[in-house]
């Protein structure tokens, strides 16, 4: 028996903002495959970094990821470790540093504002736009951004996984390299690459487990990048080492790779899973639409995130027993942040509609309790 009194064989609804549910498919061909890879004679666990069958599977993994984004010749695509969080310090150490100009941040929750935060260690930060005023329940309005002048990268976050906002366009930056921590949404739906100068992603949200970190860079972006900088810390280390200047995660390269297979093959790319989360996503905004404000939406219904729902009951004593009843059906990890509070679905590409689904009924049965 497990933590929550299920059966080992029992599977609950993860409802975690990260690490996160991973398909089913996934998960067994990992199970069958945990012990020998095919045609190798030892588990993916033990394999050498620097073996054949490493080799394929890095290759096939990167190969996947340029087919499913359509990734240009003009960029670079590597593999790196420490998640987005390191990419907050990395991004402008390579990019920032020795520029006159400034980086300019539009902050729209948290993870933006910790990028901002690190940024600021390298050099001259400009903030474009604060949605703060409002506890970043919106995105910028047209007209409301004011980008510096010149800046040496304008920096986004795709989606906010603590106050549940989502870009659904390419922010227009002008000339200036758009810059894109996109780790929340990443491989949820088809992004227009060429408009980015780096886009950087952690994988245990839509795209395998916590240890691999994706970064998409132009290469002329890596020009930018000084003998200064630590090794480790120089984009170029990892590129000309083709992802593997030290030992990778190779556990997690593995099962990102099967995640791309997995959306390539069962979800139509990133096309089909878009449509698929949208689906989803609306079976609970409906639901809060619906409530009379007995569920009461943190993001502006135009800004809502596909990938993290967040809403907040009448008062904290209704949210703890939502939570509480939620548990006991299955439904995990559904606290809101500390900082918003509240409830937080998080959906991610791989949440089965049957989870939502229960969710929703859950949804609603509550509120009909609380009002008979």
């Amino acid at each position: 028996m497990t933590e929550h009194g299920q059966a080992a064989t029992e599977r609950v609804f993860n409802f975690s903002a990260g690490p996160a549910v991973l398909p089913m498919p996934v998960l067994e061909r990992a199970r069958d495959e945990m012990l020998s890879l095919p045609g190798v004679g030892m588990s993916v666990l033990e394999i050498s970094h620097r073996s054949p069958a490493f080799d394929r599977i890095l290759e096939e993994t990167l190969g996947e990821l340029r087919g499913l984004l359509g990734i240009g010749a003009e960029y670079e695509l590597v593999l790196l470790q420490g998640g987005a969080s390191l990419q907050f310090s990395m991004v402008p150490m390579n990019l920032l540093r020795g520029q006159s100009a400034a980086a300019d941040y539009i902050l729209t929750g948290t993870w933006g504002i910790t990028g901002a935060k690190e940024a600021r260690r390298e050099g001259a930060v400009h903030v474009a736009w604060d949605g703060g005023s409002t506890n970043y329940d919106r995105l910028p309005e047209p007209g409301e951004v004011r980008l510096s002048s010149n800046p040496a990268y304008v920096h986004v976050t795709s989606n906010e996984t603590i106050q549940g906002v989502q870009w659904k366009h390419d922010p227009d930056v002008g000339s200036a390299p758009l810059v894109c921590d996109c780790s929340s949404d990443f491989l949820s739906r088809p992004i227009d690459v060429a408009k980015y100068g780096l886009i950087y992603a952690c994988a245990q949200k839509n795209a395998g487990i916590a240890g691999v970190t994706a970064v998409i860079i132009r290469k002329d972006l890596l020009e930018r990048s000084t003998d200064s900088l630590p090794t480790m810390l120089d984009y170029r280390t990892h590129v000309k080492n083709g992802s593997r200047p030290n030992t990778p995660p190779v556990f997690a390269v593995y099962i990102l790779g099967l995640v791309c297979r997995w959306l390539r093959e069962s979800m139509g790319g990133l096309s089909g899973i878009q449509r698929h989360n949208a689906m989803k996503s609306r079976l609970l905004y409906d639901v809060i639409d619906a409530s009379g404000g007995f569920y009461a939406g943190h993001a502006r219904p135009d800004c809502r995130s596909d990938m993290n729902v967040t809403f907040r009951l009448p008062d904290e004593s209704l949210e703890k027993e939502f939570v509480k009843g939620a548990t006991a059906r299955g439904l995990m990890d559904l606290k809101g942040h500390r900082s918003v509070g509240g409830i937080r679905a998080s959906i991610y590409n791989a949440m089965p509609v049957a989870g939502v689904e229960a969710l929703r009924d859950y949804m609603v049965e509550f509120q009909r309790s609380r009002r008979a």
